[in-house]
């Protein structure tokens, strides 16, 4: 193991979960809130932030995202990558699901949910961009947030760090083919230039971007790196909760109108959740890996990128779509429910490891 994942892993074992990551969901709904309160009081505002645009990118909303995303992507060690032939299994069921089972099941899942069964119930124009938020959503394996799901469940920290490696360097090429693929079966147009400029600035910049920034940090040694990495953790944050007011003071009048549309969206995300991490923990058992590896395996599993999902959808289809609100509803259960599954693996580690 090099100096610099030696670095990471042990700065990501012991670091407790922040104030931001422990109250997301809360910090989320306070953000909804102030949201539909300001797009109502000042229309016009929101409006010009809207228009501010160059080739169909938001230049406000991309700042944010650049902000969300870039802090997160320094912890990851690309120098990992060799590690991860110490748990082939493991890997293989993590790359399995994210990759193939995933994405492919949110697509069904929202076929039949959003295009068939709640159908009635939805604004039938937003239909087929409900179903592409949601297929954005399950397209982007979890990054920075498994680091702290796996910690809260003993998992063990190089895996996890190797596997978001090996997961965001997959992204890098398969995210844009994978979601235009996916769209197409939906019968959605796929606006081609815009999905690959959202990777080239959502993923690829900011990936070299913090990388650089990563190289510099560590040349300094850990001291400097930890205590960086302390101060720039609650940007990600923060740059969320302010891409989601602005989300949500130009979504508000439609959630006014119709609040059972995020109760809705939130059906097909909780079911992929809890089948996906079940699959990948079951695999794992049955495959004979141990519960640290099956743990984070379960998780990185279940959870979003959803950073980058609302990135993408605001980016493809606008702030005023059923795309963005869908990746938003995905932010907003994300905390809770991957809390519940951190209970699960946690608590059935006896009949775990009896297997």
């Amino acid at each position: 193991m090099n100096a610099a994942t030696k670095i990471t892993t042990s700065q990501e074992k012991n670091a407790p979960m922040s104030v931001f990551e422990r109250y997301l969901t809360l910090w989320v709904f306070l953000c909804i809130v102030v949201g539909i309160v300001l797009g109502q009081i000042a229309p016009g505002a929101f409006q010009s932030i809207g228009r501010m645009e160059v080739a169909k990118v938001n230049l406000p909303v991309g700042l944010l995202i650049w902000v969300m995303i870039i802090p997160m992507l320094v912890k990851v060690d690309f120098g990992a990558l060799h590690e991860v032939r110490q748990h082939l299994k493991g890997i293989g069921v993590t790359l399995f699901v994210n990759w193939l089972v995933k994405p492919f099941s949110m697509a069904l899942l929202g076929w039949l949910f959003i295009r068939h069964w709640f159908a009635p119930l939805l604004p039938a124009d937003q239909l087929d961009s409900y179903v592409a938020g949601l297929i954005l959503l399950a397209a982007a394996p979890c990054t920075a947030m498994v680091f702290v799901w796996s910690r809260l469940t003993g998992g063990d920290p190089l895996f996890t760090l190797s596997q978001v490696a090996l997961n965001d360097s997959i992204m890098v090429v398969a995210f844009a083919p994978l979601v235009a693929f996916l769209l197409g079966l939906s019968a959605i147009t796929v606006p081609w230039d815009t999905l690959v400029t959202s990777v080239m600035l959502y993923i690829v910049i900011p990936v070299l971007l913090a990388q650089l920034w990563r190289k510099f940090l560590l040349a300094k040694g850990q001291g400097a790196f930890d205590a960086a990495m302390a101060k720039i953790g609650p940007w990600s944050i923060s740059a969320l909760l302010a891409t989601l007011v602005l989300l949500f003071a130009f979504q508000g009048k439609a959630i006014i109108q119709q609040p059972l549309v995020i109760a809705l969206l939130a059906v097909p995300i909780l079911i992929q959740v809890f089948f996906n991490s079940a699959l990948a923990y079951w695999l794992n058992r049955a495959l004979g890996e141990k519960h640290n590896i099956a743990c984070p395996s379960a998780l990185i599993g279940a959870s979003n990128f959803f950073e980058l999902a609302v990135a993408a959808a605001i980016s493809l289809f606008g702030f005023n779509s059923g795309a963005a609100l869908a990746t938003v509803v995905g932010v907003l259960i994300e905390v809770p429910v991957m809390l519940l599954v951190v209970y699960i693996v946690n608590n059935s580690k006896a009949w775990y490891e009896r297997g």
